[in-house]
């Protein structure tokens, strides 16, 4: 497989940067080198996107444990201890228990600004499961917002998921409060996580089964809008760094690539309180981030 797929290369071409993205392309591997191996081991958390495949739906999904749950145990694969597949209350339970199911993760890091992405190919384990890469690579730390520090919260419960057709005024105020935001998309080849970030009201919520919000500038290999250009199916994950809650969203994302903005269609929605054991301290938001 070529670094980019059809759908990359029309976004590239229309917005002129070709030339940039081979060259940042360059820095997409296969292998897992020392320096993000040592990252990776040091994580608490780790969002991981994909389609059911009973469903179809794309979903993004965040998984959580103690530093070392995430470890790169081969040159070429990531090995993550969870019991998110067995346990049937995420969307992508199933997934996760699929042979072969097109996986992307990415680890991001607040305390530092680092992020990694590793794509590929799941295969369960008995406690959890390996993803063997396809593409392994660092993002610059543009728009993620600083914390420095975080704590388990060891007596927090998980509340119920609530399944959503559309979002009321807790969740509608959740996105527009929110600084970050997980997307997951998928192509024929494959399947990606990337981050999305800004000041809180960057995601803007237009009735309660639409959301727009800007593509800020990259690093013009434009994965995701390759992605959605080939297959608009989308699922993005907003989560409270404070108390624990999560809001994941599924449905499909249309981006008006030469205004610079994705318009996104809710299908399902999934509501969990206190859905993750951490809590961060206050962010600093990036520098990079549009004051508009």
């Amino acid at each position: 497989m070529g670094t980019y797929h059809a759908g990359s290369l029309a976004v590239q071409e229309l917005l002129g940067v070709r030339d940039r993205a081979e060259h940042v392309g360059r820095s997409l591997g296969q292998g897992i080198k020392p320096v993000a191996a040592a990252f990776l081991e040091i994580q608490p958390l780790l969002m991981v996107g994909a389609a059911d495949p009973e469903t179809g739906r794309v979903w993004a999904s965040p998984l959580t444990g103690m530093p070392g749950f995430v470890r790169a145990t081969g040159p070429r694969q990531m090995s993550v201890v969870t019991d998110a597949g067995r346990g049937g209350q995420d969307p992508l339970a199933a997934a996760l228990k699929t042979p072969g199911t097109h996986m992307g993760t990415i680890a991001l890091d607040p305390r530092t600004r680092r992020r990694m992405r590793l794509n590929g190919r799941l295969r369960p384990t008995p406690r959890g499961f390996a993803i063997e890469a396809d593409q392994v690579f660092s993002n610059c730390p543009k728009y993620i917002q600083r914390r420095e520090s975080y704590e388990t919260v060891a007596d927090r419960t998980p509340g119920t998921p609530r399944s959503l057709s559309e979002l009321g005024s807790r969740e509608r105020e959740f996105i527009r409060t929110a600084d970050t935001f997980f997307l997951a998309t998928v192509h024929p080849g494959g399947a990606d996580v990337s981050h999305r970030g800004g000041n809180p009201g960057f995601v803007q919520v237009t009735s309660s089964t639409e959301l727009i919000w800007p593509d800020y500038p990259g690093n013009a290999m434009f994965l995701t809008l390759g992605n959605l250009r080939t297959d608009p199916r989308a699922g993005l994950l907003f989560l409270d760094w404070t108390t624990g809650d999560t809001l994941q969203l599924t449905g499909e994302a249309h981006a008006d690539v030469t205004a610079g903005g994705v318009r996104f269609t809710l299908t399902r929605a999934l509501w969990t309180p206190a859905a993750l054991p951490l809590r961060w301290s206050a962010p600093e938001y990036s520098p990079a981030n549009p004051s508009g």
